[in-house]
């Protein structure tokens, strides 16, 4: 059976409002998406883009749920980014794109902390992009977590 999704469970001591600020927050993303931003009104059908450094466009989605702090769910396209890194350091040729994934969080409080679920679901069997944030997404969840807990995030230039 093919792999088609990818999950990953964190705990982190914090509160489910911050932990929605600091998802759903450009300036604050940018401390830990190593310098990019993810911007979006968080209103269903809105568009979600992550901005690079220099203002150009990286990955682009729209908001399919939003109900703060508990769930947040959009798809993600990376059809816009030429080289994504995928499995290992090598590049995906996306000159064929793939349609669509979808990024779920599910925030609940647990034992005074909260816990944090990423489903990223949605790739067609075979897929060439969902290696690539199969490495991503724990990186970006780690750093996440350190500069909750530490105010540091532990890469803060993982790309």
């Amino acid at each position: 059976m093919a792999i088609t999704e990818f999950v990953y469970v964190t705990y982190i001591d914090t509160t489910p409002e911050k932990l929605w600020q600091a998802l759903t927050t450009g300036e604050f993303t940018r401390q830990y998406w190593g310098g990019r931003s993810i911007e979006s009104s968080w209103e269903v059908g809105a568009a979600v883009n992550l901005i690079k450094e220099d203002g150009v466009l990286d990955w682009s989605g729209q908001v399919l749920e939003a109900q703060p702090p508990k769930r947040l769910v959009y798809t993600f396209d990376p059809a816009v980014d030429d080289e994504m890194p995928g499995y290992e350091g090598e590049k995906v040729d996306l000159t064929r794109p793939e349609p669509p994934s979808r990024v779920s969080f599910e925030i609940e409080k647990y034992m005074g902390k909260v816990k944090l679920t990423l489903v990223h679901d949605q790739f067609p069997p075979g897929s060439k992009v969902l290696p690539g944030v199969s490495n991503g997404w724990p990186a970006i969840l780690s750093s996440l977590k350190s500069l909750l807990e530490c105010d540091t995030p532990l890469f803060p230039n993982w790309r």
